[in-house]
């Protein structure tokens, strides 16, 4: 369960018949003793994965297709390595199944063992396709500001807040990157924040977000670092973060994490997506 041990930057068979024991699961814990996260966590939230390379034989052998949505919840014990789970989608190609139900029961039974915790699928089917919707962050873009940046590697000490009265409001980049924590390759972002509390910093922000640009974390433990990182060095009474990563393999991972319970934001694909 070491992410040195998965698929990941290893040449892998694609096995074409439904084989769930292609997951690998990674437990959360080691990073969240790294990244500081107690126990008892300070936030909520859900991953959403979103899948656009799902396919299966149906009972006379025509192939189906589907796009897939699954939300794993941050408190489950485990992430699921991406490109396990992109191994085990490919293992429907050649399955036979009776009908779009049984492969979301299937997968639906999968990945809640894999991560420990009951994990919702939706499949969305071709005649639906185009109610699909997009949706770009809201919010005040930090992109807009004319910075200089000379940090690339983690730096919660540019995070600060101002000696002003409480504010509430959301603010957002495009800029986040980081890198696969076991192949060194690029991941890219878009990331929202929502604080009541002292107005941060907006410049210490932006360069915050961009100082991750040659860090190697995956992408839920990223979040949880930002989640982290504000929450100790600006103190807001409420926050909120969510990224939306491009796809790789077929796959996106956009984690949420939130210190009050709320309605899930909206599983929308920005442009990049």
């Amino acid at each position: 369960m070491q992410p040195e041990l998965s698929p990941l930057g290893k040449t892998s068979a694609y096995i074409e018949q439904y084989d769930p024991g292609l997951l690998f699961p990674i437990p959360r814990i080691v990073k969240r003793d790294e990244i500081g996260v107690p126990a008892q966590l300070p936030f909520f939230g859900t991953d959403f994965w979103n899948a656009y390379e799902l396919s299966w034989l149906n009972a006379r052998g025509k192939p189906q297709v589907a796009l897939a949505s699954f939300m794993v919840p941050a408190d489950t014990p485990n992430i699921i390595e991406s490109k396990s789970l992109k191994l085990y989608l490919n293992s429907y190609n050649q399955t036979r199944l009776d009908d779009a139900a049984t492969v979301r029961q299937r997968i639906q039974q999968d990945l809640s063992a894999a991560a420990g915790g009951h994990v919702a699928v939706r499949l969305v089917l071709p005649d639906a396709f185009a109610s699909e919707r997009f949706a770009e962050p809201d919010g005040f873009c930090l992109d807009t500001m004319d910075i200089e940046v000379d940090r690339y590697q983690p730096a919660p000490a540019l995070l600060s807040t101002l000696d002003e009265p409480a504010i509430e409001e959301t603010l957002f980049s495009n800029l986040l990157k980081s890198n696969c924590l076991v192949t060194g390759q690029p991941d890219w972002a878009s990331v929202q924040i929502r604080y009541r509390g002292a107005p941060i910093h907006r410049e210490g922000l932006l360069r915050y977000l961009i100082s991750f640009r040659q860090h190697n974390e995956f992408h839920e433990q990223c979040v949880e670092r930002i989640f982290m990182d504000i929450s100790r060095q600006c103190r807001p009474q409420a926050l909120s973060v969510y990224a939306r990563y491009t796809r790789r393999g077929g796959l996106d991972i956009n984690p949420f994490r939130t210190s009050h319970t709320q309605a899930a934001p909206a599983n929308l694909r920005t442009a990049r997506q």
